[in-house]
């Protein structure tokens, strides 16, 4: 907001979103057949020219809330590769996106798996990762609050999405 874009922020916890039920309904326009908040959330991101995804790590992975988005997303995926039979690593990213995540531990490869995982979720959005932001030793509400640094570092990498943003789009 601050760098000139408008924000809409969604608390995935807060919505009604079933898991993806691997029924295919959605080989027919892409579209998942499940009527939750998920047709709402999907539009969003797909009609955004950026995404800034947040999730705490848990078992060295993204969150339940976000596993369940990321994977009601596979319908976006039909769409991309069989319905309209896009050919695997022939598309050009149009957008871009952050991923900004906290971890408890210091493990060294704490954030290999959702790194992967965002970045293919990135891919069927057609986004690329432009940027993450990872940070470990952080488990409980206020943690960050002894790392202003991090803060500092969070808010301008949200100013830099947007500018990365603007210049593509220009």
């Amino acid at each position: 907001m601050d760098a000139g874009a408008r924000v809409e922020e969604v608390v995935l916890r807060d919505l009604k979103m079933s898991p993806c039920l691997e029924i295919y309904g959605c080989k027919q326009n892409g579209r998942c057949v499940i009527k939750d908040d998920f047709q709402n959330i999907s539009d969003l991101m797909l009609n955004s020219h950026g995404l800034m995804l947040a999730s705490p790590i848990f078992f060295y992975t993204v969150s339940a809330h976000t596993k369940i988005l990321m994977d009601r997303c596979q319908s976006l995926w039909v769409k991309k590769y069989w319905i309209d039979k896009v050919p695997y690593g022939k598309w050009e990213p149009k957008r871009k996106g952050l991923f900004i995540s906290v971890g408890a531990t210091k493990g060294k490869k704490l954030f290999d798996g959702p790194l992967l995982t965002v970045k293919y979720f990135f891919d069927v959005l057609d986004m690329e990762l432009w940027r993450s932001l990872l940070y470990r030793g952080l488990d409980f509400e206020g943690d960050v609050d002894q790392h202003p640094e991090y803060l500092a570092e969070a808010y301008q990498g949200g100013k830099g999405l947007v500018q990365a943003i603007r210049e593509e789009i220009l």
